[in-house]
């Protein structure tokens, strides 16, 4: 068992191994993290994305923007109870931050890509930002991954087709998936329409068949009930807004 403690990077959203993480850094215990971070050897510029559990959640803002109507700030877990850990869902991911790049008014735009996922044990709120003590997860995959993977890609051609119909929009053309069973488990995942605690549970899964039988049973109830409304919101699977902090 591999434990380490890691800054953590709480969001109001999933982050999956492979998947890129745009995000707009403003508040003062996030810069206080990226300008350690920048002090270290590219290479370890690691932090861990965890996501807020319902009901812990700062006061909302436009994604990537900071509310000017929020109180201040004071302190890393403020906004998350007195048990910061109870405010977290217990497994997040790893995050690489590949570019850290310093704005005029002292905010950072950053790109992470997500590596490897991590059970939280525990949480720090002693320094500028809150760090936790992280077991690394190791990804099996589990007997028949290839057939499952199979149908998993049919199944995500048929949604992707039908929440396009819906939304009264034309794909440009088949986005080309992954063979590799775990990377498209966690590319389905990212990319399907799905709500917090859905895609936590998919990170969450023990192993890829598990992972990918869940999304095979969910793209198929999701492509019924968008096959019986007649329209839907535009989406577009393709884009990923920039993260709120």
């Amino acid at each position: 068992m591999t434990i380490a403690r890691l800054p953590l990077f709480p969001l109001n959203t999933v982050l999956f191994p492979g998947l890129v993480l745009p995000l707009n850094v403003f508040e003062q215990r996030y810069r206080a993290l990226m300008r350690d971070l920048l002090k270290l050897d590219e290479d370890a510029r690691r932090f861990v994305v965890v996501a807020i559990r319902d009901g812990h959640e700062t006061a909302p803002s436009v994604p990537g923007l900071p509310d000017a109507t929020a109180l201040p700030e004071l302190g890393p877990g403020a906004g998350f109870g007195g048990d910061p850990l109870a405010a977290f869902h217990s497994v997040g991911c790893v995050a690489d931050a590949a570019t850290i790049r310093e704005k005029e008014d002292g905010g950072y735009e950053v790109l992470a890509t997500g590596t490897t996922r991590v059970r939280l044990h525990s949480v720090d709120a002693s320094g500028p930002y809150l760090t936790g003590e992280c077991e690394e997860l190791p990804e099996a995959q589990g007997e028949g991954a290839g057939a499952l993977a199979s149908g998993v890609v049919r199944a995500f051609r048929t949604y992707q087709k039908r929440l396009a119909g819906a939304s009264e929009r034309s794909l440009a053309g088949e986005q080309e998936l992954p063979g590799e069973p775990s990377v498209l488990s966690y590319l389905v995942a990212a990319a399907a329409v799905l709500d917090t605690p859905a895609k936590q549970r998919l990170l969450e899964a023990p192993d890829t068949v598990s992972r990918l039988a869940a999304e095979l049973k969910l793209l198929r109830a999701e492509s019924a009930v968008i096959r019986s409304i007649p329209s839907l919101p535009a989406v577009d699977l393709t884009r990923q807004p920039m993260s709120q902090n």
